[in-house]
């Protein structure tokens, strides 16, 4: 015990009780993102790992049967509702859900949101990566969505990433174009998941517009990171995220747990800024 503390001041690991002062909320769990069919199970297989990091709350990404999935999923979806809710019924007090919304079909979008938002037990939107689309978050489809969600208070997660070998598919959205998006709407928040995944050209696309945050997750570890979002965002615009259970909790956690920055820094990135860009929605529930 002594020797694995001594390793923890040594390489700024936290401790139990540094991860418990942190009330971590997080962002990004994508459990059985592609299968909603096997969601509960999953997450029941992490929950033990989460409680070791005390981690307090996580954002969910749930499909509501609007083409972001695949047929058979969306069909069962569609007969079986219950199938989305029962995750947060399980765990009310650990999950936050948050609807995964199709820009391409606009009124679907809009009866989801109230649905499953305004009269239902969801804090916000996941716009995927654009797999299943033709249209990037700078489309003007996304407007009337943003202005629902705006007057609901919900969280707007956005997918990005910059590839180096250019997009495999048309649909997919860049922090670029999020920013087109965030300028239309400057005083609504959006997160920018990922980061842009090549998070040096990411940071520096949305470090003009103070309604994007930056997400820590999804791409490998890489000395720098926080630092540099700190320094050209501030901490203030950064969310943690953790991506399990498809990654290491210890190497998404490490990105900021492990930065040359202040603790209070960490507290705004660990779960502060999570609760207040949610503060008007929950305080609507």
């Amino acid at each position: 015990m002594q020797n694995l503390t001594r390793l923890s001041n040594q390489f700024g690991l936290p401790s139990a009780s540094q991860l418990d002062e942190y009330e971590i909320w997080d962002s990004y769990f994508t459990p059985s993102l592609a299968n909603p069919s096997g969601i509960v199970k999953e997450i029941e297989q992490t929950l033990p790992t989460l409680e070791k990091a005390r981690f307090r709350k996580m954002c969910l990404f749930l499909h509501v049967g609007l083409g972001t999935a695949d047929q058979a999923t969306e069909t069962r979806l569609r007969e079986f509702p219950e199938m989305i809710v029962e995750p947060l019924l399980r765990w009310p007090d650990k999950l936050l859900g948050l609807i995964q919304l199709n820009a391409n079909d606009v009124p679907g979008s809009l009866a989801a949101i109230d649905r499953w938002i305004a009269n239902g037990p969801m804090v916000g939107v996941y716009f995927p990566g654009g797999s299943r689309g033709s249209l990037t978050c700078a489309s003007r489809n996304f407007d009337p969505l943003v202005r629902r969600l705006s007057e609901l208070g919900g969280l707007i997660m956005q997918h990005t990433w910059f590839k180096t070998q250019g997009k495999e598919s048309a649909g997919e959205s860049t922090p670029a174009e999020l920013a087109v998006l965030a300028s239309r709407f400057p005083k609504v928040n959006f997160v920018c998941a990922h980061a842009g995944g090549e998070w040096e050209k990411g940071i520096r696309a949305v470090r003009a517009f103070p309604n994007i945050y930056v997400e820590t997750s999804g791409f490998d570890p890489t000395a720098g990171f926080i630092e540099m979002a700190v320094r050209e965002l501030t901490a203030d615009r950064i969310v943690f995220g953790s991506h399990l259970p498809s990654r290491s909790l210890g190497t998404e956690l490490a990105k900021v747990t492990a930065a040359r920055i202040s603790d209070r820094e960490k507290h705004l990135m660990l779960g502060e800024n999570l609760r207040k860009i949610l503060a008007p929605i929950l305080s609507s529930k």
